[in-house]
Protein backbone atom coordinates (compact mmCIF):
# COMPACT_ATOMS: atom_id res chain seq x y z
CA UNK A 1 0.00 0.00 0.00
CA UNK A 2 1.47 3.49 -0.95
CA UNK A 3 2.20 6.24 1.68
CA UNK A 4 -0.41 8.68 0.16
CA UNK A 5 -3.49 6.03 0.54
CA UNK A 6 -2.00 5.26 4.24
CA UNK A 7 -2.64 8.84 4.91
CA UNK A 8 -5.95 8.72 3.09
CA UNK A 9 -7.25 6.13 5.35
CA UNK A 10 -6.28 7.53 8.07
CA UNK A 11 -7.59 10.47 7.81
CA UNK A 12 -10.54 8.72 6.95
CA UNK A 13 -10.57 6.56 10.43
CA UNK A 14 -10.01 10.08 12.21
CA UNK A 15 -12.90 12.19 10.72
CA UNK A 16 -15.07 9.22 10.85
CA UNK A 17 -14.46 8.85 14.66
CA UNK A 18 -14.77 12.75 15.09
CA UNK A 19 -17.96 11.91 13.46
CA UNK A 20 -19.02 9.28 15.74
CA UNK A 21 -17.98 10.69 19.07
CA UNK A 22 -18.90 13.98 18.77
CA UNK A 23 -22.36 12.86 18.29
CA UNK A 24 -22.97 10.11 20.32
CA UNK A 25 -24.87 10.13 23.26
CA UNK A 26 -21.98 8.90 25.43
CA UNK A 27 -20.65 11.46 28.78
CA UNK A 28 -23.22 14.34 26.95
CA UNK A 29 -24.65 16.15 29.83
CA UNK A 30 -28.20 15.78 29.12
CA UNK A 31 -30.75 18.67 29.61
CA UNK A 32 -32.40 18.90 33.35
CA UNK A 33 -35.06 20.07 31.74
CA UNK A 34 -38.36 17.98 31.80
CA UNK A 35 -40.56 16.67 28.54
CA UNK A 36 -43.28 18.91 27.40
CA UNK A 37 -46.68 17.87 26.40
CA UNK A 38 -48.21 19.74 23.41
CA UNK A 39 -51.96 19.16 23.02
CA UNK A 40 -52.62 19.47 19.51
CA UNK A 41 -56.07 21.14 19.08
CA UNK A 42 -56.50 20.73 22.89
CA UNK A 43 -58.53 17.92 23.53
CA UNK A 44 -60.83 16.92 20.77
CA UNK A 45 -62.67 13.92 18.82
CA UNK A 46 -60.91 11.51 17.30
CA UNK A 47 -61.78 10.54 13.50
CA UNK A 48 -61.06 8.01 11.19
CA UNK A 49 -57.95 8.75 9.57
CA UNK A 50 -58.01 6.54 6.51
CA UNK A 51 -57.72 8.00 3.16
CA UNK A 52 -57.97 11.68 4.71
CA UNK A 53 -57.19 14.60 2.15
CA UNK A 54 -57.07 18.17 2.60
CA UNK A 55 -60.53 17.79 1.76
CA UNK A 56 -61.98 15.40 4.31
CA UNK A 57 -64.72 16.06 6.57
CA UNK A 58 -63.28 14.95 9.41
CA UNK A 59 -66.54 15.62 11.82
CA UNK A 60 -68.31 13.32 9.38
CA UNK A 61 -65.99 10.29 10.41
CA UNK A 62 -65.66 11.14 14.03
CA UNK A 63 -65.43 8.02 15.90
CA UNK A 64 -67.45 7.04 19.13
CA UNK A 65 -67.25 9.94 21.44
CA UNK A 66 -64.86 9.24 24.98
CA UNK A 67 -65.14 13.01 26.28
CA UNK A 68 -67.48 16.03 25.93
CA UNK A 69 -64.99 18.21 24.56
CA UNK A 70 -64.65 19.86 20.98
CA UNK A 71 -61.19 21.60 19.65
CA UNK A 72 -60.13 24.90 19.58
CA UNK A 73 -62.34 25.77 22.52
CA UNK A 74 -62.05 27.54 25.95
CA UNK A 75 -63.39 24.36 27.58
CA UNK A 76 -61.43 21.84 25.51
CA UNK A 77 -58.00 24.09 26.19
CA UNK A 78 -58.60 23.85 30.39
CA UNK A 79 -59.36 19.96 30.34
CA UNK A 80 -56.22 19.51 28.18
CA UNK A 81 -54.34 21.36 30.66
CA UNK A 82 -55.98 19.66 33.46
CA UNK A 83 -55.34 16.16 31.88
CA UNK A 84 -51.35 16.97 32.14
CA UNK A 85 -50.82 19.63 29.05
CA UNK A 86 -47.90 21.94 29.38
CA UNK A 87 -48.87 23.82 25.76
CA UNK A 88 -51.87 23.75 24.12
CA UNK A 89 -51.96 24.41 20.10
CA UNK A 90 -55.38 26.38 18.29
CA UNK A 91 -55.69 27.84 15.04
CA UNK A 92 -56.60 30.90 13.97
CA UNK A 93 -58.42 32.93 10.84
CA UNK A 94 -58.52 36.83 10.31
CA UNK A 95 -61.98 37.96 9.92
CA UNK A 96 -63.48 40.56 8.96
CA UNK A 97 -64.11 42.68 11.63
CA UNK A 98 -60.53 42.63 12.11
CA UNK A 99 -59.76 39.83 14.55
CA UNK A 100 -58.64 36.58 14.68
CA UNK A 101 -61.25 33.51 15.01
CA UNK A 102 -59.85 30.64 16.79
CA UNK A 103 -61.11 27.44 14.51
CA UNK A 104 -59.16 25.00 12.45
CA UNK A 105 -61.31 24.37 9.03
CA UNK A 106 -60.86 26.45 5.99
CA UNK A 107 -64.79 26.93 5.60
CA UNK A 108 -67.60 26.53 7.71
CA UNK A 109 -69.29 23.97 6.14
CA UNK A 110 -68.16 20.98 7.38
CA UNK A 111 -68.82 21.22 11.50
CA UNK A 112 -71.03 24.02 11.94
CA UNK A 113 -74.74 25.28 10.68
CA UNK A 114 -72.94 28.01 8.67
CA UNK A 115 -71.57 28.00 5.61
CA UNK A 116 -68.48 29.84 3.18
CA UNK A 117 -65.06 30.44 3.99
CA UNK A 118 -64.73 31.57 7.50
CA UNK A 119 -62.22 34.18 6.93
CA UNK A 120 -64.83 35.89 4.75
CA UNK A 121 -67.26 36.33 8.39
CA UNK A 122 -67.10 38.67 11.25
CA UNK A 123 -66.58 37.37 14.78
CA UNK A 124 -69.45 38.48 15.84
CA UNK A 125 -71.46 36.35 13.23
CA UNK A 126 -69.02 33.31 13.79
CA UNK A 127 -69.77 33.30 17.48
CA UNK A 128 -73.76 32.78 16.94
CA UNK A 129 -73.16 29.64 14.88
CA UNK A 130 -72.98 25.87 16.36
CA UNK A 131 -69.91 23.99 16.11
CA UNK A 132 -70.77 21.04 16.88
CA UNK A 133 -73.38 20.80 14.39
CA UNK A 134 -71.93 18.40 11.72
CA UNK A 135 -69.93 16.15 14.10
CA UNK A 136 -71.75 12.38 13.65
CA UNK A 137 -70.34 9.10 14.41
CA UNK A 138 -72.94 7.07 12.78
CA UNK A 139 -73.07 7.86 9.10
CA UNK A 140 -75.41 10.80 9.60
CA UNK A 141 -77.59 9.02 11.60
CA UNK A 142 -77.22 10.89 14.78
CA UNK A 143 -75.40 14.22 15.61
CA UNK A 144 -74.33 14.00 19.30
CA UNK A 145 -73.02 17.58 19.94
CA UNK A 146 -75.74 19.29 17.43
CA UNK A 147 -77.24 22.59 19.42
CA UNK A 148 -74.04 22.07 22.28
CA UNK A 149 -71.21 24.07 20.39
CA UNK A 150 -73.72 27.57 19.99
CA UNK A 151 -71.59 30.53 20.90
CA UNK A 152 -68.34 28.34 21.51
CA UNK A 153 -66.15 29.66 18.84
CA UNK A 154 -63.55 31.82 20.46
CA UNK A 155 -61.37 34.84 19.34
CA UNK A 156 -58.13 35.17 19.91
CA UNK A 157 -58.07 37.57 22.50
CA UNK A 158 -60.78 35.76 24.45
CA UNK A 159 -58.40 32.72 24.31
CA UNK A 160 -55.73 34.97 26.00
CA UNK A 161 -57.73 36.26 28.40
CA UNK A 162 -58.88 33.12 29.83
CA UNK A 163 -55.49 31.50 30.12
CA UNK A 164 -52.87 34.94 30.69
CA UNK A 165 -49.83 33.07 31.80
CA UNK A 166 -50.43 29.54 29.76
CA UNK A 167 -48.06 28.48 26.92
CA UNK A 168 -49.62 28.50 23.76
CA UNK A 169 -48.85 27.47 20.16
CA UNK A 170 -50.92 29.59 17.13
CA UNK A 171 -51.23 28.00 13.72
CA UNK A 172 -52.42 30.58 11.00
CA UNK A 173 -54.16 28.57 8.93
CA UNK A 174 -53.91 30.49 5.58
CA UNK A 175 -50.97 31.85 3.43
CA UNK A 176 -51.49 35.11 3.10
CA UNK A 177 -48.69 37.87 4.46
CA UNK A 178 -51.68 40.60 5.40
CA UNK A 179 -52.22 37.97 7.97
CA UNK A 180 -48.93 37.36 9.24
CA UNK A 181 -48.78 41.50 9.70
CA UNK A 182 -52.19 41.73 11.50
CA UNK A 183 -51.12 38.91 14.08
CA UNK A 184 -47.75 40.43 14.75
CA UNK A 185 -50.07 43.76 15.22
CA UNK A 186 -51.99 41.83 17.83
CA UNK A 187 -48.97 39.95 19.45
CA UNK A 188 -47.01 43.21 19.34
CA UNK A 189 -49.71 44.69 21.94
CA UNK A 190 -48.68 41.67 24.44
CA UNK A 191 -46.40 42.68 27.27
CA UNK A 192 -42.99 40.90 26.43
CA UNK A 193 -42.99 38.17 29.04
CA UNK A 194 -46.88 36.90 27.89
CA UNK A 195 -45.47 36.98 24.24
CA UNK A 196 -42.91 34.64 25.06
CA UNK A 197 -44.88 32.03 26.26
CA UNK A 198 -46.28 32.11 22.51
CA UNK A 199 -45.11 30.18 19.38
CA UNK A 200 -46.45 30.37 15.80
CA UNK A 201 -46.81 28.07 12.80
CA UNK A 202 -47.96 28.18 9.35
CA UNK A 203 -47.81 29.15 5.77
CA UNK A 204 -44.47 30.42 4.74
CA UNK A 205 -45.89 33.90 3.40
CA UNK A 206 -47.17 35.23 6.97
CA UNK A 207 -44.77 33.77 9.00
CA UNK A 208 -41.83 35.13 7.62
CA UNK A 209 -44.06 38.39 7.49
CA UNK A 210 -44.27 37.76 11.30
CA UNK A 211 -40.30 37.25 12.15
CA UNK A 212 -39.62 40.26 10.11
CA UNK A 213 -41.79 42.30 12.90
CA UNK A 214 -41.28 40.14 15.75
CA UNK A 215 -37.92 38.68 15.83
CA UNK A 216 -37.92 37.37 19.14
CA UNK A 217 -40.66 35.01 18.66
CA UNK A 218 -40.73 31.15 17.99
CA UNK A 219 -41.81 30.72 14.45
CA UNK A 220 -42.07 27.94 12.28
CA UNK A 221 -43.33 27.25 8.18
CA UNK A 222 -43.09 24.07 6.25
CA UNK A 223 -40.20 26.24 4.54
CA UNK A 224 -38.42 27.08 8.01
CA UNK A 225 -38.24 23.84 9.13
CA UNK A 226 -37.21 22.42 5.70
CA UNK A 227 -34.41 24.35 5.19
CA UNK A 228 -33.35 24.16 8.99
CA UNK A 229 -33.18 20.05 9.33
CA UNK A 230 -31.51 19.68 5.78
CA UNK A 231 -29.01 21.95 6.53
CA UNK A 232 -28.61 20.25 9.66
CA UNK A 233 -28.37 16.93 8.18
CA UNK A 234 -25.44 17.88 6.04
CA UNK A 235 -23.53 19.52 8.58
CA UNK A 236 -25.05 19.25 11.68
CA UNK A 237 -22.00 16.20 12.26
CA UNK A 238 -20.25 18.71 13.09
CA UNK A 239 -21.39 20.23 16.10
CA UNK A 240 -22.51 23.40 14.02
CA UNK A 241 -26.28 24.39 13.86
CA UNK A 242 -27.30 26.08 10.92
CA UNK A 243 -28.63 29.82 11.02
CA UNK A 244 -31.85 28.36 9.47
CA UNK A 245 -32.58 26.23 12.73
CA UNK A 246 -32.44 29.23 15.40
CA UNK A 247 -34.93 30.70 17.57
CA UNK A 248 -37.38 28.81 15.99
CA UNK A 249 -39.90 25.41 16.95
CA UNK A 250 -38.25 22.24 15.51
CA UNK A 251 -40.73 19.47 14.81
CA UNK A 252 -39.33 16.48 14.20
CA UNK A 253 -41.33 13.54 12.81
CA UNK A 254 -40.43 9.75 14.64
CA UNK A 255 -39.31 7.88 12.13
CA UNK A 256 -36.99 11.44 11.24
CA UNK A 257 -35.58 11.82 14.31
CA UNK A 258 -32.95 8.92 14.70
CA UNK A 259 -31.21 10.08 11.63
CA UNK A 260 -30.66 13.48 13.10
CA UNK A 261 -27.11 14.27 14.44
CA UNK A 262 -26.48 13.16 18.14
CA UNK A 263 -30.41 12.11 18.55
CA UNK A 264 -31.39 12.54 21.62
CA UNK A 265 -29.59 14.41 23.69
CA UNK A 266 -27.16 15.98 21.57
CA UNK A 267 -29.44 17.29 19.26
CA UNK A 268 -31.85 18.70 22.13
CA UNK A 269 -28.79 20.58 23.66
CA UNK A 270 -27.82 22.18 20.55
CA UNK A 271 -31.26 23.24 19.85
CA UNK A 272 -31.63 24.56 23.03
CA UNK A 273 -28.68 26.73 22.77
CA UNK A 274 -29.72 27.64 19.54
CA UNK A 275 -32.86 29.40 21.35
CA UNK A 276 -35.27 26.51 19.86
CA UNK A 277 -37.75 24.32 21.06
CA UNK A 278 -37.98 20.47 19.77
CA UNK A 279 -41.05 18.54 19.31
CA UNK A 280 -41.33 14.99 18.21
CA UNK A 281 -44.78 14.33 16.53
CA UNK A 282 -45.75 11.40 14.11
CA UNK A 283 -44.10 9.53 11.13
CA UNK A 284 -43.96 11.52 7.99
CA UNK A 285 -44.80 9.53 5.42
CA UNK A 286 -44.24 12.30 2.18
CA UNK A 287 -47.32 13.82 2.75
CA UNK A 288 -48.51 16.33 5.04
CA UNK A 289 -48.26 15.61 8.84
CA UNK A 290 -49.85 16.85 11.95
CA UNK A 291 -50.29 13.41 13.34
CA UNK A 292 -49.26 13.10 16.92
CA UNK A 293 -47.82 10.42 19.04
CA UNK A 294 -51.05 8.73 20.34
CA UNK A 295 -51.03 5.30 21.16
CA UNK A 296 -48.74 3.65 24.04
CA UNK A 297 -46.73 1.91 21.05
CA UNK A 298 -46.06 5.69 19.87
CA UNK A 299 -45.07 6.68 22.93
CA UNK A 300 -42.67 3.23 23.06
CA UNK A 301 -40.73 4.99 20.01
CA UNK A 302 -39.63 7.89 21.97
CA UNK A 303 -35.94 7.37 23.70
CA UNK A 304 -35.60 6.85 27.54
CA UNK A 305 -35.90 9.51 29.65
CA UNK A 306 -36.93 12.09 26.80
CA UNK A 307 -36.49 15.96 27.67
CA UNK A 308 -37.89 17.37 24.62
CA UNK A 309 -41.17 18.19 23.72
CA UNK A 310 -44.31 15.54 22.55
CA UNK A 311 -47.21 16.17 20.18
CA UNK A 312 -50.29 14.58 20.65
CA UNK A 313 -53.53 14.70 19.70
CA UNK A 314 -54.99 12.36 22.87
CA UNK A 315 -53.58 14.35 25.86
CA UNK A 316 -56.02 12.43 28.12
CA UNK A 317 -54.17 9.55 27.16
CA UNK A 318 -51.27 10.20 26.11
CA UNK A 319 -50.45 12.47 29.73
CA UNK A 320 -50.62 9.40 31.97
CA UNK A 321 -48.15 7.15 30.16
CA UNK A 322 -45.66 10.42 30.26
CA UNK A 323 -46.20 12.18 33.77
CA UNK A 324 -46.05 10.48 37.14
CA UNK A 325 -49.10 13.30 37.73
CA UNK A 326 -50.93 15.78 36.00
Amino acid sequence: MSRVMKIAGLLVLICAGFMFFNNANLQVTKETGRLHLLAHRGMSQQFDRTGLTSETCTAARMLPPTHEYLENTIASMRASFLAGADIVEFDVHRTTDGQFAVFHDWTLDCRTDGKGVTREHAMTALRQLDIGYGYTADGGRTFPFRGKGVGLMPSLDEVLAAFPDKPFLINVKSNDPAEGRLLADALARLPGARRARLMVYGGDAPIATLRASLPDLKVMSRGMLKSCLVRYLGYGWTGLVPPACYNMMVLVPINVAPWLWGWPDRFLARMTRAESSVFVLGSYSGEAFSAGLDTPDDIARLPKNFTGGVMTDEIETVAPLLKQTP
